[in-house]
């Protein structure tokens, strides 16, 4: 299965008012694996970046004047996302602004969803942790995932952590490697050991009818939040 994660950066709140992408960030994720494929780009808004959302991200029109126009990067874009699954923190706002940038390019572009099912993690979160704070630090705080290099927002930092935290909420670690990776294209270290299982000597403890109920509840909104079986279920349907 094939993922993206995505993250942009806006001159402003509403596209409606003219406001334009600044910055997108993409990050490739293969069977929850995430690969060193990446996507990411500064685009010139050909407009001035509010004051309020400067205060957010730090990108000013003058950094962003000699910077790719988003008709210049757009095929390469769709080509990176189109029949992903697109994983987006509160997805209305990003699928907005590139409907809208999509729109300015002619009706023979489309719309987002026609290249690729979207996917809102802020609404997973929002299942899982109801009445709580779902924002992406407030996520990565919850889940002990390290933010502390997020000063200011960024598309492609703010992607990368939006993968550890959808990882994270929709079935947490899956591969035994240890990666010193954090940020794609950066040389990355992993080991692995067989198991030698024949010689194995374990001790099996059975859950309570208590701990057994609990486990299967933990399951069920497990795979409602990711939309998928749980490897404990498939595991369990292969016994």
């Amino acid at each position: 299965m094939r993922q993206v994660v995505l993250d942009t950066e806006t001159t402003g709140l509403e596209p409606t008012q003219g406001h334009r992408i600044i910055e997108i960030g993409c990050v490739e994720v293969i069977n929850r694996r995430r690969t060193t494929n990446y996507f990411h780009q500064y685009l010139n808004p050909e407009r001035d970046v509010e004051d309020g959302a400067y205060d957010v991200h730090g990108l000013s029109k003058e950094f962003l004047a000699g910077k790719p126009l988003f008709k210049d990067v757009a095929a390469d874009f769709i080509g990176f996302i189109r029949d992903s699954e697109l994983i987006i923190h509160n997805a209305p706002f990003d699928v907005a602004f590139i409907n809208a940038e999509l729109e300015q390019l002619g009706p023979e572009w489309g719309r987002l969803e026609e290249y690729c099912k979207v996917v809102d993690s802020l609404k997973i979160a929002r299942e899982l942790h109801p009445g709580q704070k779902n924002s992406l630090d407030a996520l990565c705080s919850r889940y002990s995932i390290d933010n502390s290099q997020r000063d200011v927002h960024g598309a492609l930092l703010d992607a990368q952590l939006l993968l550890d935290v959808y990882l994270a909420m929709t079935g947490g670690q899956t591969s035994l490697s240890l990666e010193d990776e954090l940020y794609p294209g950066q040389a990355g270290a992993f080991t692995t050991a067989e198991l030698d299982r024949q010689h194995l000597n374990l001790i099996i403890i059975e859950p309570s009818a208590e701990e057994a109920a609990e486990h299967e509840k933990f399951l069920d909104a497990l795979e409602k939040g990711s939309g998928a079986r749980s490897i404990w279920r498939s595991l369990e349907g292969e016994h």
